[in-house]
């Protein structure tokens, strides 16, 4: 008996991919780069193509689809700026083309409806995004703190617990427990910290000039790092935005929680596969 198969797009470190391999599951995702920082690269099967050129046909005898599309430009216009306010008005104006911003994040439902034509069955979906996202694709299903899910979400999901301010890293609460990202439920609050640690950089999309998410700007702030106490925490607050050090702090912030990951793989993990 064959395991069951998920397919992961967008897949950067692997965050999906690793709740799924703990669920007994193949997995096969898809990037336009292969990331490797140090020891943290992605555990699967990697093709390296270009999402917006799949047909979810390839994909009819998978048993679920995830994805985790960039970010980058949902996470800038929700900051404060007034560039970053003024690119929401050019979106939202005709100025710039709102079809090209949700293309990434669309993409993810046409494959699926190919994909389920293709194999004459349902195949589940969950895409993953930051809580601006929202105004541009319209409401999330549930959020895992400040992981944002729409799609096939199912009907009882895991609660995220808050990070709290004992002096750690972004990663660590300073007692060696493992946390995961703030939680902004309340509405005020919320307004405030839409982005809350995501990355302004996901799956080789390009930089913006400027932080794009609070766990940067804290760790650069306030003289924090991004993966812990170490001999190169001060050369990675230091790094451009563009350094390999950068680009490796942002995938691990947007890497989705194994907790998270492992429930949605468990719960869409077939009854015959469950039973073997």
């Amino acid at each position: 008996m064959r395991a069951p198969l998920a397919i992961d797009l967008y897949c950067g470190l692997g965050g999906w991919t690793d709740g799924f391999l703990a669920e007994g599951y193949d997995v096969i995702g898809f990037d336009v780069e292969q990331h490797v920082y140090g020891e943290h690269r992605y555990p699967a099967h990697l093709v390296l193509q270009d999402v917006l050129t799949i047909h979810g046909a390839q994909f009819k005898g998978a048993d679920v689809i995830v994805a985790s599309p960039p970010c980058q430009e949902y996470s800038y216009m929700a900051m404060p700026w007034s560039r970053a306010k003024q690119i929401a008005r050019e979106y939202r104006d005709g100025t710039r083309d709102r079809v090209k911003l949700t293309a990434l994040f669309d993409a993810c439902f046409r494959i699926q409806r190919e994909a389920c034509e293709a194999s004459g069955r349902f195949i589940p979906l969950v895409v993953e995004n930051v809580c601006g996202a929202q105004k541009w694709v319209g409401p999330a299903k549930w959020h895992y703190g400040s992981y944002y899910l729409w799609g096939d979400v199912p009907a009882l999901m895991p609660l995220a617990l808050t990070r709290k301010n004992r002096g750690g890293s972004w990663f660590s609460d300073g007692n060696g427990s493992a946390i995961v990202r703030n939680d902004p439920r309340d509405e005020h609050l919320n307004r405030a910290r839409k982005t809350t640690g995501h990355a302004n950089k996901r799956d080789a999309y390009s930089h913006t000039r400027h932080l794009t998410n609070q766990s940067e700007s804290d760790a650069l702030k306030g003289g924090g790092d991004w993966f812990g106490a170490g001999a190169d925490c001060s050369l990675q607050r230091r790094a451009s935005s563009k350094s390999s050090a950068r680009k490796a702090a942002s995938a691990k912030i947007a890497k989705i929680p194994f907790v998270l990951a492992q429930h949605i793989a468990h719960v869409y993990r077939p009854a015959q596969a469950s039973a073997a």
